[in-house]
């Protein structure tokens, strides 16, 4: 797990040719993987066994945000040159304009089965992945991008968004009442919120995204995950306090303690914002450093490698299985860190993480990536059942590729598509 003595000194791994086409053969895999195995025929996409095969064909429950990703990485594809993937982003923005929107009451239902809604509710984390989408479609000229975003826009401005938080509510119902008493905020919902703000700023030039997306940073980091060591919390009661107690069955989206993967994301998401935002904000790279250095230090794996999905509030570790996606967030905020606080610290986690992905989070027998695997890095299902989307691993591949100035969405256009 120790770097060779010197390798150090012979530069950053991304700027090496070979790593690069590493990292673009893996891109390829996945896009090969996901593009001619996930498309469900009759509208939205297949979560997929561990060989590539739909996990039920027949029953299929799809969530916006699986179709939303979809329609995210397959414009990164069209934007890169990939043939077909301009028809995944079309499949893709069909079925949720024309499925997953609520045309009565406004929105976009949670998840649909052939039948219709399964789950009507209106969940800000879904919502977010649609501005998300219209966001990337935007940039690859398919003709619902425009009329998807004023939608979402619009849904997100007079449904979501608290003016006196400056971040969104967490959910309703089908026909907007607030769900459980409304009780209840998440950080969860407002970093993709985030993340999709800053697309939607890059793809129309409307600061009033840019704006949203400083005030959500502002609440849930600069003051919230300042104000507890720079671990970043997850629930909130509705005035935003602290929930430190806060439990939920759901542990794939709702997770009790703290998730060191969403501080990862953070730090990557915060160093965006300040590049977006004429690097005025000057609190943004000290709090994207420190988030990424508790992280290591409190949730990554020194003996086995790997971040534990979990830790409860005394900083131990409580679920202790490693999965995926904190790798690949892991990876893009070394990537990004390096590039704007260069340190042999961030480049020898950017090279450790990608050991621990290329050693065990790669199928290299099927094709993909395992989601989920023991605290021994072996491949389990106790939370995801096989290999739901692209999202994560593919971004971890492209990130390094290209400027650390943006989205992908953004960077591949400006670099004409050279990698």
């Amino acid at each position: 797990m120790v770097l060779a003595i010197g390798d150090a000194a012979l530069g950053n791994w991304t700027t090496r040719a070979y790593h690069r086409n590493w990292l673009l053969a893996q891109a390829n895999g996945l896009f090969d993987f996901f593009q001619h195995n996930s498309v469900n025929p009759k509208g939205g996409f297949f979560d997929l066994d561990d060989a590539g095969k739909p996990l039920n064909a027949a029953g299929q429950v799809r969530p916006i945000h699986i179709a939303s990703r979809a329609v995210h990485c397959f414009a990164i594809g069209t934007l890169l040159g990939r043939p077909g993937a301009s028809d995944v982003v079309d499949h893709g923005m069909q079925y949720i304009w024309n499925h997953h929107r609520d045309t009565k009451n406004g929105g976009y239902f949670w998840s649909l089965d052939d039948k219709g809604p399964v789950d009507s509710n209106k969940q800000g984390y879904g919502h977010a992945f649609v501005l998300l989408a219209a966001s990337s479609a935007k940039t690859v000229g398919h003709p619902l991008a425009d009329g998807m975003l004023a939608d979402i826009a619009e849904v997100l401005n007079t449904k979501f968004w608290e003016a006196k938080h400056g971040a969104i509510a967490e959910e309703f119902t089908a026909d907007w009442q607030a769900l459980d008493g409304g009780n209840y905020r998440g950080q969860n919902s407002n970093m993709h919120l985030t993340e999709a703000l800053m697309a939607a700023f890059e793809a129309t030039g409307d600061r009033d995204y840019l704006a949203k997306a400083e005030s959500i940073a502002d609440l849930v980091i600069r003051r919230a995950a300042g104000s507890v060591g720079w671990r970043v919390a997850e629930h909130f009661t509705t005035d935003w306090g602290l929930d430190k107690d806060y439990y939920h069955p759901n542990e794939m989206f709702r997770p009790a303690g703290t998730t060191p993967g969403h501080w990862l994301e953070w730090a990557r998401l915060l160093l965006q914002l300040w590049v977006l935002g004429g690097k005025k904000q000057e609190w943004m790279p000290d709090a994207a450093k420190s988030l990424f250095s508790q992280s290591i230090a409190l949730g990554w794996d020194d003996d086995k490698g790997g971040f534990f999905y979990t830790l409860d509030w005394e900083d131990k570790p409580a679920k202790r299985n490693k999965l995926w996606w904190p790798a690949c967030e892991g990876a893009a905020a070394a990537h990004f860190l390096n590039e704007h606080l260069p340190s042999d610290y961030h480049e020898e986690y950017y090279r450790r993480i990608w050991n621990v992905i290329e050693r065990a989070f790669i199928d290299h027998k099927n094709g993909g990536w395992h989601e989920e695997l023991t605290e021994n890095l072996v491949p389990s299902h106790s939370l995801f059942p096989g290999k739901g989307d692209i999202y994560h691993a593919l971004q971890a591949c492209l990130i390094p590729l290209f400027p650390a100035t943006g989205s992908l969405t953004k960077v591949i256009p400006e670099a004409g598509g050279k990698i």
